[in-house]
């Protein structure tokens, strides 16, 4: 069992919250339009768009290294706006053990916020945190945002 590490990120956006939603849960594959230089593809390999079990096949750039991510949709609130991914496959669970990210929405008064919360475990202490994936999906949401917001 390795070192549990929780990280999370708060994104005060300015589209329409349950765009966000929306657009992880049943059109993941429209997000690498959104946001080429993050995402540059996303496919189901199993399943349907928008079910718990879901497993999706992700390919992103991280610091100038294409990546790969093969996920399973863990949990669905559509009540609440929440959904949970974990990677059962990839370059992250290559190092990490246990990797999943949750999405969900926040509203502050009038504010807007898109929440992610990724949880892991490092192998040993000279694992680095995921500050640089954490920021990778701050920018991510924010080309997401502002995609959204030039639509309209």
């Amino acid at each position: 069992m390795g070192l549990k590490s929780v990280l999370c990120a708060k994104i005060e956006v300015k589209a329409n919250k349950d765009v966000f939603h929306d657009v992880f849960t049943h059109k993941p594959h429209h997000i690498s339009t959104m946001c080429p230089l993050h995402i540059q593809s996303c496919e189901l390999i199993d399943g349907v768009f928008g079910t718990v079990g879901s497993k999706l096949f992700w390919t992103y750039n991280l610091e100038g290294k294409k990546k790969i991510s093969k996920q399973i949709i863990e949990g669905i609130d559509e009540e609440k706006k929440v959904i949970t991914f974990k990677e059962f496959e990839g370059d992250l669970v290559d190092k990490y053990d246990n990797w999943k990210a949750t999405l969900h929405i926040e509203q502050k008064g009038e504010i807007d916020l898109v929440c992610w919360t990724m949880e892991y475990e490092r192998p040993n202490e000279n694992a680095p945190e995921l500050i640089n994936l954490l920021d990778f999906i701050i920018g991510m949401t924010k080309a997401i945002d502002d995609h959204h917001v030039k639509m309209n």
